[in-house]
């Protein structure tokens, strides 16, 4: 379980680093050496190369009290928190708390954001999982960082997902089908037959809605695999 564990988070590790540009990949690194219990102002600091006694002048406090909230030693005061979202241009929650991987990308992204001043040319539709299930209109900007980085995000929330879903239970009866969906993709990515098949069973399982498909021909493909279910009773 461990070591299928420690597999799940080198496939997270590389998502968020190859698909990014050298400028965010470095970031990145910079910031996991510190571990993974940054509270969001210690993080945010590092980003934007500011320091502590920076930030005490900007918010008329002592430097020991941006040491005191950064080391858990004294609670940030609420009433500096619309001051530093105002400051970083992010949401004011992520200061004080212990962020996630996904938190940091999408830190990363509000900072290039602000930096690029990136436009939208067009938006893509995308089939979007979680609490409602349907197509949403997705931005693609002018600028490639951005995309890319939504891109991770994207997948790092995948990643995410892939991995409590494996957790929900310590001993999973199913492991051997993760390895299995895992070895599928890392091996035959490219094959029709798996992505018609997968979608086949996401509609079977009303995972998907009909109305989505992405071909013409699905329909006919999804008709004869179904029959085979039928008549075997699943």
């Amino acid at each position: 379980m461990l070591f299928f564990q420690l597999q799940i988070c080198k496939i997270c590790e590389n998502l968020l680093t190859k698909t990014i540009n050298g400028n965010i990949l470095k970031i990145v690194l910079v910031n996991k050496v510190g571990g993974e219990y940054l509270i969001g102002l210690e993080y945010i600091l590092g980003l934007y190369n500011m320091q502590h006694i920076e930030l005490a002048q900007i918010l008329g406090i002592k430097k020991q009290n941006i040491n005191m909230w950064i080391k858990g030693k004294q609670n940030m005061p609420k009433k500096y928190l619309p001051i530093l979202k105002e400051i970083f241009g992010i949401h004011q929650e992520y200061f004080s708390k212990t962020l996630t991987e996904i938190e940091k990308l999408e830190i990363q992204k509000e900072k290039l954001k602000k930096e690029l001043k990136p436009v939208i040319k067009k938006h893509e539709q995308q089939f979007m999982i979680g609490q409602i299930n349907d197509l949403v209109e997705v931005p693609v900007y002018d600028k490639e960082e951005i995309n890319a980085i939504e891109r991770s995000i994207e997948k790092a929330k995948i990643v995410s997902r892939f991995k409590e879903t494996l957790d929900r239970v310590d001993n999973n009866p199913y492991m051997d089908t993760y390895k299995l969906i895992l070895e599928l993709l890392e091996k035959v990515p490219q094959e029709v037959v798996l992505h018609k098949t997968i979608e086949a069973l996401a509609h079977y399982y009303e995972v998907l809605p009909d109305w989505v498909a992405s071909e013409p021909e699905q329909d006919g493909f999804e008709e004869e695999i179904f029959e085979v279910f039928d008549d075997n009773n699943f």
